[in-house]
């Protein structure tokens, strides 16, 4: 019987990967008879880089750049197995995780790494990209990222600014000549599935500022920051992104990209073709997904809901599997054949995620040995 493992990452846990990994091994343990292929998911955000990189026999390289604070971090950049195409991940350069609690304040970070990281991949002679947008800890519009890449900003007295989150109040002209002159030649395939415009109440300041630290004030102010810097953008090339779906994604990097002709797309669905999911599943006799809480919002456009879509498609039985079950979990059985929590018994969460790695691997267990007691027959 053909198993394809595709998890999301259980946040706070486990990654993708380790997930598939423990999935991969209770099959094992189970039954020889079991030949499993593990497809490790991401969304966009943290652990996109690792999953492309194992799902296509890429390889990391290893690079310095400008961390969120200014200095300067190790980070890395992917490259997949066709040997032409660079990820580049946000959350390993400019990500929140990197920035101390006490630290984070979206006037005091940066996203200028994100062009050099860019750079140094153009240099090597890379033009397809495909950025992974979650987990910033930015809120600058990405005018630090298009520095990097070469974009003159000036302030009133013609003076060259810094490129912190508090300096984008103080842009007065853009100057798109000097842009690295490779860029043109790239394209950038975006991965988010982030919806929100650049500015407003659903905008990057006001829905994703106050995580990263920022005051009421200071969403106000940087909403109206964001707001003037994409009016002095559209004054320069005509093109206004501003309400585009997905601009205000990772503090407006979203908006930035639009700027270099990048397309914004569903990033479960641009790293399933990547992967080459649909595939995978069409050759499965079973599909095992999963994430860390499931509940009616899963059918919205999560991860394990579009493994599903893909899955239904073909006709192929498909298991979630999830860290715990929320609020309106029924309504998953729309999308997937039977929906497995590996809580056992009241748990706090913080047990649960201490136990996750044992949890999910008895969980799986039980579910193979039902589909061997089956032989698979559907």
């Amino acid at each position: 019987m053909n198993i394809l493992i595709a998890p999301d990452s259980f946040k706070g846990s486990l990654s993708s990967l380790e997930v598939g990994t423990i999935m991969e091994k209770a099959f094992k343990d189970e039954s020889s008879s079991f030949q499993t292929n593990v497809i490790p998911m991401a969304d966009g955000g943290e652990g996109t880089l690792e999953t492309l990189i194992y799902a296509t026999g890429g390889k990391k390289v290893k690079t310095i750049a400008t961390g969120p604070l200014g200095e300067k971090v190790s980070t890395e950049y992917g490259v997949l197995g066709d040997q032409k195409t660079a990820v580049i991940e946000i959350a390993s350069i400019s990500g929140l995780p990197m920035v101390p609690i006490e630290k984070r304040n979206p006037y005091h970070t940066t996203s200028y790494g994100i062009g050099e990281v860019i750079a140094s991949a153009m240099e090597e002679g890379f033009r397809s990209f495909i950025i992974a947008l979650g987990g910033s800890s930015t809120n600058d519009g990405g005018f630090g990222m298009l520095q990097a890449l070469g974009v003159t900003f000036l302030d009133e007295q013609g003076h060259t600014l810094g490129s912190f989150g508090r300096d984008l109040g103080l842009i007065s002209s853009v100057d798109w000549s000097t842009l690295h002159p490779l860029v043109n030649d790239c394209t950038f395939h975006i991965a988010s599935d982030v919806e929100n415009p650049l500015c407003g109440e659903k905008g990057a300041s006001s829905v994703f500022g106050p995580q990263k630290g920022a005051t009421k004030r200071q969403v106000k102010e940087l909403d109206q920051q964001l707001l003037h810097y994409s009016q002095l953008l559209k004054g320069v090339n005509g093109s206004d992104f501003k309400d585009t779906n997905g601009a205000g994604a990772a503090g407006g990097l979203g908006f930035s990209f639009l700027h270099l002709n990048g397309k914004i797309q569903s990033g479960a669905k641009l790293v399933a073709e990547a992967s080459d999911l649909s595939a995978a599943i069409w050759k499965a006799d079973w599909v095992l997904t999963g994430e860390g809480q499931s509940d009616y919002q899963t059918l919205f456009g999560k991860l394990p809901s579009y493994v599903a879509s893909i899955a239904k498609q073909h006709h192929t039985p498909v298991s979630l599997v999830a860290g715990s079950l929320g609020e309106g979990f029924q309504h998953l059985y729309e999308d997937f054949t039977s929906c497995h929590s590996i809580a056992i018994g009241p748990m706090t969460l913080a047990e649960s995620i201490s136990r996750a790695e044992e949890l999910l691997y008895h969980e799986t267990r039980n579910i193979a040995r039902i589909l061997h007691v089956t032989k698979g027959e559907r």
